[in-house]
């Protein structure tokens, strides 16, 4: 269990760099005011002002940071200490707020012992998580009774695929860990990445089931035949904006967001 945390750690300090310099994050124009947030989870949460908002994996906490921005006091939790780095240096250049750990989001009821109004996670997290059940262990243990959680993520049909969308790869459910060398990373391709990883495809039931096991009710599911984000190879941009894959625009569900009410 120890080894893919390292593998992982790991590799997400490589990403890290790459994707701090990276156009796809555009720091440059984050600095100057501009949100890394999107409407699905802007519209889900409403209002954050004055509420306290745990950010489960939060990567170099763009996402984190325009929650400050919007109000909320925000704690960044994630597992790549050079990403932790920079989320606390960008924090402190922006003379914002945030507060943000290196943690292992399984282990983090050891090293933080408070609960929020709002548990958020998005684009890309639980993928890199083996157990559902304990990660809304976690949820749970850090909500607030009556408070939100919010998960926008990838849809799993995605995952199913190889890279190329020609074929089905991998399992829908999670039959086993998904072992594979990166090469590059979704912000630059050509990034000089060559590492191990350690993931998991997570089937919808398994992710409602963890979830309503833990006492949390489930308040709003919705799919989106589009991504935000331009991560995935054969991409065609729509007239919105977004990306869908070539030859299976309309037909493919490439994200998902699950709203959960704490009873």
């Amino acid at each position: 269990m120890e080894k893919y945390i390292e593998v992982n750690k790991a590799l997400w300090n490589k990403k890290t760099d790459v994707h701090v310099a990276s156009d796809f994050y555009d720091v440059a124009s984050f600095k100057k005011g501009k949100t890394s947030l999107n409407y699905v989870e802007l519209d889900s949460l409403g209002d954050v002002t004055g509420k306290s908002l745990l950010h489960l994996q939060c990567h170099f906490g763009l996402d984190s940071l325009s929650w400050t921005r919007l109000g909320a006091k925000v704690t960044g939790i994630d597992l790549s200490d050079k990403a932790i780095a920079k989320a606390r240096e960008l924090n402190n250049e922006l003379r914002l707020d945030a507060e943000f750990i290196c943690s292992d989001v399984y282990e983090l009821d050891k090293v933080l012992d408070k609960q929020y109004d709002i548990v958020f996670t998005s684009y890309g997290t639980i993928g890199w998580l083996p157990d559902l059940k304990k990660w809304a262990e976690i949820i749970n243990r850090f909500l607030k009774p009556g408070g939100t959680f919010l998960i926008v993520e990838f849809h799993p049909v995605v995952w199913m695929f190889d890279d190329n969308f020609t074929r089905f790869e991998y399992s829908y459910f999670n039959a086993a860990p998904i072992i594979e060398v990166i090469k590059g990373t979704y912000a630059d391709k050509d990034a000089d990445i060559n590492h191990e990883s350690y993931g998991w495809n997570h089937p919808l039931s398994d992710i409602f089931s963890a979830l309503l096991e833990q006492n949390l009710h489930i308040a709003e599911f919705k799919e989106y035949p589009f991504s935000f984000y331009d991560c995935f190879n054969k991409t065609v941009k729509n007239k919105e904006g977004h990306f869908q894959i070539k030859g299976l625009e309309g037909k493919l569900p490439l994200m998902y967001s699950i709203k959960a009410i704490k009873k």
